[in-house]
């Protein structure tokens, strides 16, 4: 999704939202990561009395933006993801799935996670996760994520199929929006 990004070709317009929408925003992220709510971090993120900048992009995408740092981001039709630095910052936030080590390369060139990189001996799928849920993509002896993608089928379907792509890769390590680190 952000393979090609750049502030310049591809965010089309920002808009400041007003306060109704900025409480919908932050009710949706509360509703997709729980812990954000429980540990009060959502009020540190997305304070309630800052203005919240939405950048629209092409192909119908949304970032949220604090003081032009992106934090969130979403398609039409998609939950809320939190960025690769937002999710090295509070990495509990997001069920995690492990890839083995020889899936890391590809997966940061912006490729989908297949079934058997994470159910091969180097992998772990750490957290149970339903079909076209937001997931942290971790590999193997690394601490932080390194991809931040969408399950295309549950994780107990993919130990079962063993077959085809288990999770969608969005946003990964030195993509576009990885490298932008304010959006103005």
């Amino acid at each position: 999704m952000f393979k090609k990004f750049s502030k310049q070709e591809s965010v089309s317009a920002f808009t400041q939202v007003k306060t109704s929408v900025q409480r919908g925003i932050r009710a949706n992220i509360c509703a997709e990561y729980p812990l954000l709510e429980e540990g009060g971090l959502i009020d540190q993120l997305i304070p309630k009395k800052e203005s919240v900048i939405i950048a629209k992009c092409e192909g119908k995408v949304e970032i949220v933006c604090v003081n032009n740092v992106p934090l969130f981001y979403k398609t039409r039709d998609t939950p809320y993801f939190p960025t690769l630095k937002l999710l090295h910052q509070y990495p509990q936030m997001m069920p995690r799935l492990r890839v083995d080590t020889g899936a890391i390369k590809f997966v940061l060139s912006g490729a989908n996670i297949m079934c058997p990189g994470l159910t091969s001996p180097g992998a772990t799928i750490h957290d149970e996760v339903d079909k076209e849920r937001p997931v942290a993509i971790y590999a193997e002896n690394k601490e932080h994520a390194l991809a931040i993608g969408f399950t295309t089928m549950s994780t107990e379907e993919i130990r079962t199929v063993n077959k085809g792509i288990g999770v969608e890769a969005i946003h990964y390590l030195n993509d576009g929006l990885w490298k932008n680190n304010y959006l103005d």
